[in-house]
């Protein structure tokens, strides 16, 4: 259900038949690799695996459909702070629904929110509590997607002034914030920015983990938990320093081969869905591929990499930095941790919802959006 709303122009995406066919052409034409020495995922993704995707991309995967899906949802785009921003704008048949900022994570984009949108703005139709309902605001993050990319520095407090702009041009002036990866360091920024707007805070993770910097006050069994979440952490690609590192290098390969961004992609995948052997035994295979052919698309995958190469990850030790925290507006999380983590969770936020034992991994939103809404719901249940 949409609505009109002054300064914002209703958008639909059309992607050219050209770029289609351009897509599928490449993807004809791989130059595939032979298998390196080792056995499964050790080496990355595999071959075999990868072909077998690819081949489904070009003549299985129907973007059309998919795109008509993302059509059903209404979208506009508007002009703040200089850059063009995209976004989804889908209200509650619910008239007092909340409205619920919603901010997405790399490397994903607005799709990772679709399966989520039905739960939310219409619990009615999905056997929950109607007074639970939102009115959903979900943004392109700049650099991603449909949104102009900054052609400058960026911040993430520069994004949470714009989110805040974003929502009192909407006419929404008291809202709540969510969101995961990326959008868990947005979403606190957004009430720091805007306390006397935003009604609770609601990430999917991330508050309260270690840095080295905690390490001299922790006790013996906190250090003895700290080196296990360090051995936890050291695996992977770090995408966290290749992207610092070299962004416009990498952004070559995956802006003119899609098979290199699809492996890129299926490697991140692969390591945010750990409680599986493949990414798309926790996510649909065509949800996986509606955010990869947005990717592709749009050619955002170098220029979604800004929190990255601007070092927004960094902490002033040099370490890893975790979102950072905010007192004045009530948090809560879809994953809490262990005690140790709620004890520096509460140093640096107001938490008031920290449940144990939540499905999914990482991005919740795409593999457990059932459960991500009833969470949700029951976090802003007592602050409406």
């Amino acid at each position: 259900m949409g609505r009109s709303v002054p300064g914002m122009t209703p958008f639909r995406i059309d992607i050219p038949q050209a770029d289609i066919d351009d897509l599928r052409d490449r993807l004809s034409r791989t130059r595939w690799p032979r298998s390196l020495p080792g056995t499964g995922w050790s080496r990355g993704v595999p071959v075999e695996y990868l072909r077998e995707l690819a081949a489904y991309w070009a003549s299985g995967y129907d973007w059309r459909a998919h795109e008509a899906r993302l059509n059903d949802l209404p979208q506009l785009v508007t002009e703040i702070d200089g850059l063009a921003v995209h976004l989804l704008h889908v209200r509650s048949p619910e008239p007092d629904a909340l409205p619920l900022l919603l901010t997405h994570g790399w490397p994903n984009s607005v799709v990772e929110f679709t399966e989520l949108i039905g739960p939310l703005t219409d619990p009615r139709a999905h056997g929950a509590d109607p007074a639970q309902a939102f009115h959903l605001v979900v943004p392109s993050v700049p650099g991603y997607g449909f949104s102009q990319a900054p052609p400058d520095g960026f911040t993430i407090d520069r994004l949470a002034r714009m989110w805040v702009e974003l929502m009192a041009r909407l006419g929404y002036h008291r809202y709540g914030s969510q969101g995961g990866d990326l959008g868990a360091y947005v979403a606190p920024r957004v009430a720091a920015v805007a306390p006397e707007q935003v009604v609770g805070v609601h990430i999917d993770g991330g508050f309260g983990f270690p840095t080295a910097a905690d390490v001299p006050d922790m006790s013996a069994a906190e250090r003895a938990e700290w080196e296990q979440m360090q051995q936890w952490m050291s695996g992977g690609v770090d995408h966290h320093a290749l992207l610092r590192a070299a962004p416009q290098t990498l952004s070559y390969a995956w802006n003119d081969s899609p098979v290199g961004l699809l492996a890129w992609m299926m490697q991140k995948f692969k390591e945010f869905t750990m409680t599986v052997p493949t990414p798309e035994q926790a996510i649909d295979r065509d949800h996986l591929l509606t955010n990869v052919s947005l990717y592709w698309f749009t050619g955002t995958s170098g220029t979604s990499s800004w929190p990255m190469y601007e070092r927004l990850t960094v902490a002033a030790d040099g370490g890893f930095a975790w979102p950072t925290g905010q007192r004045r507006v009530p948090s809560g999380v879809y994953g809490g941790g262990s005690a140790l983590m709620r004890r520096l969770a509460e140093r640096d936020n107001t938490i008031v919802h920290w449940p144990q034992g939540n499905p999914g991994s990482h991005f919740v939103a795409m593999d457990e959006p059932l459960a991500h809404a009833a969470d949700i719901r029951a976090f802003f249940e007592g602050l409406r």
